[in-house]
């Protein structure tokens, strides 16, 4: 992944919790597999409108070519890293409705992140550290 300090939606950019990131390792010196997940937030725009999402990040490769210090969050995200799938999303909020969890708990959990998310878009909420984007280029 790459850290970018412009958040620009088009590159799908992610917000990651670093105190969530796991993952195990296998393979020799030559070919390495991860895999691992985080929770993130991130911002997507659909219609044109802003959504704020919550969920968790998967975070995979097959063939790296070292294997990766996983007690450390940052060399674990900067590693060549798979995204094509996206963020599992979880609770979404777009301003008016919400999608995600029936518990009432966990919905007030969410939308305790996504609605002040949101307000402040495009911020990285506290606790997160962002922006990330699986996305090769320069900004």
């Amino acid at each position: 992944m790459i850290r970018e300090d412009r958040f620009l939606i088009s590159r799908k950019p992610f917000a990651i919790d670093l105190s969530t990131i796991t993952g195990t390792q296998a393979g020799g010196t030559d070919a390495v597999r991860f895999s691992g997940h985080a929770n993130a937030v991130w911002f997507r725009r659909k219609d044109g409108v802003i959504r704020a999402c919550l969920g968790s990040l998967m975070l995979w490769s097959h063939y790296l070519p070292a294997p990766l210090d996983l007690d450390d969050p940052r060399a674990i995200l900067t590693a060549d890293l798979d995204g094509r799938y996206g963020g599992d999303c979880d609770g979404r909020w777009d301003g008016t409705g919400y999608w995600g969890a029936e518990t009432l708990d966990v919905r007030k959990q969410h939308l305790a992140v996504l609605q002040p998310m949101l307000a402040n878009y495009p911020a990285i909420p506290e606790g997160y550290d962002g922006w990330w984007t699986f996305q090769a280029g320069t900004q």
